[in-house]
């Protein structure tokens, strides 16, 4: 027994028993015929049947094993408070340029609008008739069965209406004849209820059934209208019960007046949380703390587009089961985007065993993986996350033209459809106006179209400063199957040409004369590092010192935060402006920072630097600290000589940190390519070792 508890069982059985006897004993015909029968047994034959029913739901509807897992784990121990939004939200703009506008307003990941949320329980408490609608993967079917297994337990379940829940699985009408009536009888008859056909009809008529019809979109197309019809007589003969069904938001066009439509929200990160806790819920996960971990490690920077795809709860089952095999994350991020996305191309129709439709037979996986790639890199290329039907209908045809493989009998409307509708990796966020459905998917299909192509030295030329290609180029460095140098020296030669001006030439110099031959351990390129750090109080600077040596990067960040907190009377003086600027709040973070001085000191970072005389004389220069009432030109002039100290003992010029805009742009670009050069040599698959030891020891280095 996986799904309910026995004991649940036994009460839920109390409860459906009540209701059939109540039923039956009302019933007439050949009910009262079967009780006249049965006086002595008719209790004992009911009791048997509600809790074979209950049994029988909780086996089949009661667990999950989906994606490979080796066992199945039951419903309730995973299941995660799902969330909907009003239809509506999905056409609230009526133009690709109001919805690229809201996204980048929105300055986040994820493509669904801030909005008000609602309890989807409480919602289908509240709604007789409920269409829930949903991308694949969404959690669709989850929460019709979760409905049900809480209609089940009566008083002790959290639906509130005293009803017996029968699931429909709508696929299964791939007949012509479409007999609603007839289903729900045959789940009563299986479970041994007496006369089920007139069983079922009372029970109808009494309002006593919830029906949930899950999956309209997985109907055959030869039968859909019919099965609508039929459904729509149904509810309409029978509007005494309560009604729940699910469908896919492509799929669906308005079928049933009488229902209101939600849709499933994407999960939350409080939602996300609690899956995770649900999912690692075993003793041994929770003396290890194995949940904490696997959130903890969804909360890094790099990890941002594995958490965006945590929304879906299809993905974020394939992301837990990935940490459960391995405890981490893969270090190539490519593999599990590829993953994510096959599970959406093919395993998970496979899985729920849906059949395709004829329009899209001849186009294989791979096909329409290049055909996908295209389409996100056109976009991505252009900036644009959202594409109308029209023209992405239009590159469909110019695909299946230009490919002499590609099958030339379908339509490319029939093949956006069948993507949108089955896969759902294309989404329409409103009227004929589609995105990705998630920005991770766009970025993974982007780098692979420039692997196929052979197109690196393209990306490098015009988008090594752009921070929207970063995961981009992170994905090809792990695509890169015959190795990723040809990438990483292509950045190399790009980086070296944003120190263009003697000044910036100049401070790369100083760098490398102040830390050569020190006795410090550290590498060359990460004391070259922390040598522009300490003149600027750079954080890209800080960044590259993370990713080189995380230690060191942890005592540089610590000494950040101190120093802007170390006389906290003084923050009010501070001047509130951009990280790139060359502002006093540099001078006095170097200032205040004794703890990096006396750190610096340990790790022999410098050449000839005595930071014990440097202590003292800042030591001496903080007793002629200003009193806050004093005017800001005090304040200043006291900054200024406390950086000044810093300089002259790293024989500094205060000419180099005194860089323009145009400088400071540049050295940032600079530093952040370096960065991302180091990232991508952590992301691919092969990397020669000769090729990363001569990058690395040319980095920072005219």
């Amino acid at each position: 027994m996986i799904g309910l508890e026995r004991v649940v069982i036994q009460a839920a059985s109390l409860t459906l028993a009540t209701i059939f006897s109540r039923v039956l004993y009302e019933g007439g015909g050949k009910l009262l015929t079967w009780m006249n029968k049965n006086l002595d047994g008719a209790d004992r034959i009911i009791a048997q049947a509600s809790e074979k029913y209950v049994q029988n739901y909780s086996d089949r509807h009661g667990i999950l094993k989906v994606l490979g897992m080796r066992e199945p784990v039951p419903l309730e121990s995973v299941y995660t408070t799902v969330k909907f939004l009003d239809r509506s939200e999905r056409r609230r703009f009526e133009s690709i340029e109001s919805l690229e506008a809201a996204y980048r307003q929105a300055q986040g990941r994820s493509f669904q609008p801030k909005s008000i949320r609602r309890d989807g329980l409480q919602v289908a408490n509240e709604k007789q008739f409920l269409m829930v609608l949903g991308n694949p993967g969404a959690g669709k079917s989850t929460f019709l069965r979760k409905i049900g297994l809480e209609a089940l337990k009566g008083q002790q379940g959290e639906y509130e209406h005293e009803c017996i829940p029968v699931l429909l699985e709508l696929k299964s009408f791939n007949r012509n004849e479409i007999e609603i009536e007839k289903a729900i009888a045959q789940e009563f008859k299986i479970s041994g209820l007496p006369c089920p056909e007139e069983a079922t009809a009372k029970l109808l008529e009494a309002g006593k059934l919830l029906i949930l019809l899950d999956g309209l979109d997985e109907v055959p197309a030869k039968n859909l209208n019919e099965t609508i019809y039929q459904i729509q007589n149904f509810v309409d003969q029978y509007d005494k019960n309560r009604f729940i069904a699910s469908c896919r938001v492509a799929a669906y066009q308005n079928y049933f007046r009488r229902f209101t439509d939600v849709a499933m929200a994407d999960f939350d990160p409080m939602q996300i949380r609690q899956f995770i806790s649900n999912w690692f819920h075993s003793q041994a996960d929770q003396e290890l703390g194995t949940a904490l971990k696997c959130w903890s490690l969804l909360q890094k920077t790099e990890n941002a587009a594995a958490k965006e795809l945590a929304q879906t709860p299809l993905l974020l089952t394939l992301l837990c089961l990935v940490y459960d095999r391995s405890q981490n994350f893969p270090q190539n991020r490519s593999v599990l985007y590829r993953k994510a996305l096959r599970v959406l191309l093919e395993e998970w129709a496979s899985e729920k065993r849906i059949l395709q439709e004829e329009i899209y037979e001849g186009l294989n996986t791979e096909l329409e993986e290049i055909l996908l790639s295209e389409i996100a890199y056109t976009g991505f290329e252009s900036d644009r996350l959202f594409f109308s039907q029209r023209e992405l209908v239009s590159q469909i045809k110019a695909f299946l033209t230009d490919n002499l493989n590609a099958p030339k009998h379908m339509n490319g409307e029939g093949i956006l459809n069948a993507i949108a509708i089955q896969q759902g990796i294309l989404v329409e966020r409103a009227e004929d106006v589609f995105s990705f459905s998630h920005l991770t998917l766009q970025e993974y299909l982007t780098a692979q179209y420039i692997d196929d192509q052979r197109i690196t030295n393209k990306l490098v030329t015009y988008h090594l400063k752009d921070e929207r290609w970063r995961e981009v180029f992170l994905l090809v460095a792990g695509l890169m199957r015959g190795g990723a140098d040809e990438l990483l020296l292509a950045m190399e030669t790009e980086a070296k040409s944003y120190i263009n001006t003697p000044k910036l030439r100049s401070l790369l110099q100083w760098a490398h004369t102040i830390t050569d031959a020190s006795e410090g351990t550290l590498s060359p390129s990460t004391k070259r590092t922390t040598a522009i750090f300490i003149a600027l109080i750079s954080d890209r600077a800080l960044d590259l010192a993370r990713v080189l040596h995380p230690s060191l990067a942890q005592t540089l960040d610590l000494a950040r935060t101190l120093a802007r907190a170390r006389v906290p009377e003084f923050a009010h003086t501070l001047p509130q402006t951009s990280a790139r600027a060359a502002t006093p709040t540099r001078a006095f973070a170097r200032a205040m920072t004794q703890a990096l001085a006396e750190e610096l000191e340990k790790l022999k970072i410098f050449c000839n630097v005595n930071f014990n005389v440097l202590m003292a004389r800042l030591e001496a220069v903080k007793t002629k600290m200003p009193d806050v009432r004093q005017p800001a030109e005090v304040h200043q002039a006291f900054q200024s000589q406390i950086s000044h100290t810093w300089l002259n003992a790293l024989r500094l010029n205060p000419a180099l940190v005194s860089l323009s805009e145009s400088e400071l742009q540049s050295l940032e670009h600079y530093l952040y390519a370096h960065c991302l050069m180091v990232k991508c040599k952590q992301s691919a698959v092969r990397v020669s070792p000769k090729t990363w030891e001569a990058i690395e020891s040319r980095m920072l280095l005219v």
